[in-house]
């Protein structure tokens, strides 16, 4: 470019801006919003463009995505950050990160920094495989966890009947997991006396995961215990 004297002139490209706040807190499956004050500083008009980078990116909404400022004014965008109540929104700090684009001057980008700290938040969902099980000396269900939260889970685990009828064996007692991850424990119930003859039982039982500082999940299950006789003395099996 050149002046009225046909001397070469060079334009300034300059910005200012400020993330408010430039770290907040939100629940996950809630919302918060940032304000991304920009001002151009240069001497010539400008439409920037914002992208947010980093992983809270993933959850944000962008009101305008592209601003057009003239030399000393200053505008606004506003960033809507919406994680979602999954795994995926990591619990504690993410940092972000926000590219102001320049349209006429991309290499002038600038990249003004943020922290989104999401909350921690529990979701358990636990079952026993099958729910009812059934046997003369014992029963194998299989006790399913997944960890829906967004913090790892620590549990320890136990079995639970009133009357003292049935004994348990669980492997392992004590789980970790990964948010997003599942684990699975063996568990054996075993009756603590053989019915020889007569009708089969139902035998209701609890399985215990038990939290730090928590109340525990309880997951419902039913021993049915058969007869070792069901037919009477003709019709004694002691197949297990």
């Amino acid at each position: 470019m050149t002046d009225d004297q046909g001397n070469a002139t060079v334009r300034a490209v300059s910005i200012w801006t400020s993330l408010e706040p430039a770290s907040t807190t939100v629940d996950a499956g809630s919302s918060t919003t940032v304000t991304l004050r920009l001002r151009n500083t240069g001497d010539v008009v400008e439409e920037y463009r914002i992208v947010p980078v980093g992983d809270p990116a993933l959850w944000v909404r962008v009101e305008p995505p592209a601003l057009k400022l003239f030399p000393g004014t200053t505008g606004s965008v506003e960033l809507t950050f919406s994680p979602p109540r999954s795994p995926d929104a990591t619990a504690g700090p993410n940092p972000y990160g926000v590219q102001i684009i320049p349209t006429e001057h991309p290499e002038a980008t600038t990249v003004p920094e943020g922290n989104l700290t999401i909350t921690p938040f529990t979701d358990i969902r636990a079952e026993l495989l099958p729910p009812t099980c059934r046997g003369r000396f014992r029963g194998r269900p299989t006790l399913a966890v997944d960890n829906l939260g967004n913090v790892p889970l620590t549990a320890s685990i136990a079995g639970r009947e009133n009357g003292n009828q049935l004994s348990f064996d669980i492997r392992p007692s004590n789980l970790q997991i990964q948010p997003g991850r599942a684990a699975f424990c063996k568990v054996r119930v075993k009756p603590n006396r053989i019915m020889w003859s007569g009708q089969k039982e139902n035998r209701p039982f609890k399985i215990a995961l038990q939290r730090s500082g928590a109340e525990p999940e309880l997951v419902d299950g039913t021993y049915l215990q058969l007869t070792l006789c069901p037919g009477g003395p003709s019709g004694c099996s002691v197949s297990r």
